[in-house]
C-alpha cells in the first residue's frame, strides 16, 4: 500500500494566467523549419545548405571525416 505524503500540497509557482500567453509566445517564436530532410523526411535543420536534419547531417560528416584518411592512403 503506498505511503500517504505528509507534506501540504503547494500553490503553483506562476499563475495559470501568465504561464498559458508566455508558452504561447514562445512557440510562435520558434522558427519554423522551410524544408524536410531529404534521408529522412524529419525537420530540416535551419543552417542546413543541403536539406539535411541535424541527425543525418552529423552522420554525413562522421563518414566523410572517415572515408577521408582513407583516401589518402590510397594515393
Amino acid at each position: 500500500m503506498p505511503r500517504k505524503s505528509n507534506r501540504p500540497e503547494t500553490p503553483p509557482v506562476v499563475d495559470e494566467e501568465i504561464l498559458s500567453p508566455a508558452k504561447l509566445a514562445v512557440e510562435l517564436d520558434r522558427p519554423k523549419a522551410a524544408s524536410r530532410c531529404v534521408v529522412c523526411s524529419g525537420d530540416a535543420a535551419p543552417t542546413s545548405t543541403e536539406n539535411l536534419c541535424w541527425v543525418c547531417r552529423r552522420l554525413k560528416i562522421s563518414a566523410w571525416r572517415d572515408t577521408d584518411p582513407q583516401l589518402a592512403l590510397q594515393e
